[in-house]
């Protein structure tokens, strides 16, 4: 399985099942990341962490402190796809990481983002 990145008009296959997105939250200036992983089913979010809470983004059910980071694991079926919003004018743009390196997604306004798996 791979995962498929459509931005800025281009799409890009990254072979991959692993891959974590994170970013700053635009109020509390706070980073939250998230680790998916491709499957038949869709995206799964496996992991969830966050390093402090308000503004809704308050840590879920079960979470633990770890290294500053509060961590759990939502439980949520898979999803089809992920569509990052962007506005260009957030804190930061998305990163999204996987074992050959990370991308920045997102950055500018009007420039939504689709993260799916690809399809064969």
């Amino acid at each position: 399985m791979a995962l498929c990145v459509a931005a800025a008009g281009k799409v890009i296959a990254i072979s991959t099942t692993l891959f974590t997105l994170s970013w700053t939250h635009s109020v509390e200036k706070t980073e939250w990341a998230e680790s998916w992983q491709v499957t038949p089913q869709g995206l799964e979010l496996t992991q969830a962490r966050v390093k402090g809470s308000g503004a809704g983004m308050d840590p879920g059910e079960g979470a633990r402190l770890e290294d500053g980071w509060w961590v759990w694991s939502p439980g949520l079926p898979a999803v089809p796809a992920l569509v990052l919003a962007s506005s260009g004018a957030t804190v930061s743009a998305w990163t999204l990481c996987h074992s050959g390196g990370c991308l920045e997604l997102g950055a500018r306004a009007d420039q939504p983002v689709r993260v799916e798996a690809c399809q064969r």
